[in-house]
């Protein structure tokens, strides 16, 4: 059962590195001004749901396997996915919004938080690969 555990584990933390590079790239791509902030808020918001989903289950799934260290070092950030999805103001197209993406360096803080999220998964992935060799 603990391998299967770890397995999923690894499947979903292989997504969410992917996600995050995305987020990265798309990020970088509107700095530079490649792409439009409405093409690349639409872009990235369509993926903040299996973001948090992906998150919570991984979490969610190492609290009913008991492996507590490791579900406690998801929560936080599982716990901050969920905060900024649910704190979205009304009127907003999403976490990710054109018409204040350039306000208040708020590009800056998304990229910066699109690359403490890849460095997270990054030290999940070899965790989990870890446990799943031990």
């Amino acid at each position: 059962m603990e391998s299967v555990v770890f397995i999923f584990s690894l499947i979903d933390c292989c997504a969410l590195i992917f996600l995050s590079v995305y987020f990265i790239i798309t990020l970088s791509d509107l700095e530079c001004d490649y792409i439009n902030a409405r093409s690349c808020c639409s872009k990235l918001n369509k993926w903040v749901v299996p973001e948090v989903i992906g998150h919570a289950v991984v979490t969610v799934l190492m609290l009913i396997s008991l492996h507590w260290f490791i579900f406690l070092l998801n929560l936080p950030v599982a716990t901050w996915n969920i905060y900024r999805y649910i704190m979205v103001p009304s009127g907003n197209m999403g976490v990710f919004d054109p018409t204040e993406i350039h306000n208040r360096g708020q590009l800056k803080s998304h990229m910066k938080e699109a690359m403490i999220k890849l460095g997270f998964h990054l030290l999940c992935f070899f965790m989990y690969l870890y446990r799943l060799e031990w």
